[in-house]
């Protein structure tokens, strides 16, 4: 049986029922901490689900401290709904990227690339000059989409919704190792992490779907996480009652 234990607002584990049993013994937890297991509708004291334990306990400690293998328990976004995000964030940006194309340019980029093609039918050499011409003309609107992107990342995911429209739109929100709110220069620094990860042959973007934490390597190069739950919002994977609770910064039994 694995058992979580409750603490100062804070869900931790699942630990093994033995484990438990042994911090209890060793005085290292106490039985008025908070544990829960599958099964019960809400937390018990420790000593009410292990008594035994408590019986053998050492002499009462007080401000115990927390176990040493204690981390609070987190509930990762996966890869998949991390990619239906970026999807829709792409969408979001089709937008303003599509008046950015025709402001600088890009309608008439396009047809003189195009007539150029039709009258070098056959001919590699005037084809790739056709490519080469359009690239070359339209690199300030690319660039100023890429900056456009950029930009919309970073102000979304450190703002107090923690998400770009399309995490907010799933229930996903970015945060540092701690579960708190980025600031924009790490914000910046996670999407020109994220430009590395897609250029590695999106190596670095896969690694989401293996790593423990769920992080690409952008998540580890700037020390993020992407957890499920909106910004404020309590852990959806927690009891009922805890989630009540652990908005007032307590749980209680």
């Amino acid at each position: 049986m694995e058992i979580w234990i409750g603490r100062d607002g804070e869900r931790y584990g699942p630990y093994k029922e033995a484990d438990v049993r042994d911090w209890l013994r060793s005085g290292k937890m106490s039985g008025t901490d908070l544990g829960w297991r599958e099964g019960l509708a809400d937390w018990q004291p420790l000593s009410v689900l292990l008594p035994d334990a408590v019986a053998e306990a050492a002499a009462p400690e007080i401000d115990r401290p927390t176990p040493p293998a204690m981390a609070p328990a987190r509930n990762y976004a996966g890869f998949w709904i991390r990619v239906v995000a970026y999807l829709i964030d792409a969408i979001v940006l089709y937008f303003p990227n599509m008046v950015i194309d025709r402001v600088l340019g890009g309608a008439a980029a396009q047809a003189t690339m195009e007539r150029t093609l039709s009258n070098s039918v056959g001919n590699i050499q005037l084809m790739l000059g056709a490519y080469q011409q359009y690239y070359a003309s339209m690199w300030p609107a690319m660039l100023v989409g890429a900056l456009v992107a950029w930009l919309y990342f970073a102000v979304c995911e450190s703002s107090r919704w923690q998400a770009t429209i399309g995490k907010l739109a799933l229930g996903i929100r970015v945060t540092d190792l701690q579960g708190r709110r980025i600031s924009f220069p790490r914000a910046l620094g996670r999407y020109g992490a994220k430009l590395i990860s897609f250029l590695i042959l999106f190596i670095g973007v896969l690694m989401v779907a293996w790593m423990p934490r769920k992080q690409g390597l952008h998540d580890l190069m700037a020390g993020t996480l992407v957890l499920r739950g909106r910004a404020n919002a309590s852990d959806p994977g927690m009891p009922a009652s805890d989630q009540h609770d652990s908005q007032r910064g307590s749980l209680s039994a």
